[in-house]
């Protein structure tokens, strides 16, 4: 029977309120080049790293300057989380019983270092993570599994023996792909059900034996609707 090694946190949308200053910046930049988003491009902004979503827009905008769409949404979006990011209901208390019960806990974003910085600076100050790794640290982020493989191995510790805390489809894949167990609370965007995945309707429903009995048994008796239905505007 193997024992909870850590708990690896999804930043945006899960520990902070920053899925709708994402999709917001998102909105502003999309504008910009003349697309009015719609629920239509959430699956390509919803949990994506700047450069997919970027990607994105190039495409069927036919804007010609990818890089300057990149430079563009990390702007706009670091303007928003600099002027500050709520914490999700839940999130401090559970935090919190992690480092009360000594339990090893990072943060995995595919954000861009320069925003995952600016939150832990801010909402995030003073939680003692074991690091933080973001968009920039390694060769491929999420929906890949690079990210939580690669903070599993700072651990020491196998992926199977670690909880996942993910919010959107792409950190869902990404955190399942790795072999870790993943709590799923949705935010803006509906996720998969799957063989390793458990979901909660809030944070605040969770406790530290739940997250336990996720790496012992793979279950969890949690509060949940999987089939949320997407809040994007449009």
């Amino acid at each position: 029977m193997s024992a909870l090694a850590a708990v690896l946190f999804d930043m945006d949308g899960t520990l902070v309120d920053t899925e709708v200053l994402w999709w917001d910046a998102t909105e502003e930049i999309a504008a910009r080049l003349g697309h009015r988003l719609t629920h239509t491009d959430a699956p390509e902004v919803v949990g994506r790293a700047v450069e997919d979503t970027a990607a994105h827009l190039v495409r069927i905008t036919g804007a010609p300057d990818r890089d300057g769409v990149v430079t563009a949404l990390t702007t706009a979006f670091q303007e928003r989380v600099d002027e500050g990011a709520p914490l999700r209901p839940g999130a401090g208390r559970l935090l919190a019983d992690l480092e009360q019960e000594g339990v090893p806990f990072a943060l995995v974003s595919a954000s861009p270092r320069s925003v995952v910085d600016s939150v832990v600076g801010g909402a995030l100050a003073r939680v003692p993570f074991a690091f933080t790794l973001s968009a920039d640290d390694t060769d491929r982020t999420k929906p890949h599994p690079d990210p939580y493989r690669a903070a599993a191995r700072r651990l020491g510790a196998s992926p199977e023996a670690c909880v996942a805390i993910e919010d959107s489809p792409d950190g869902a894949a990404s955190a399942d792909a790795a072999g870790c167990r993943v709590l799923v609370v949705p935010s803006l965007l509906p996720v998969p059900s799957g063989q390793r995945r458990t979901f909660a309707d809030s944070l605040e429903d969770v406790s530290l034996d739940e997250l336990r009995s996720l790496v012992t048994d793979g279950t969890a008796a949690l509060p949940t609707d999987s089939r949320l239905e997407p809040r994007v505007r449009g």
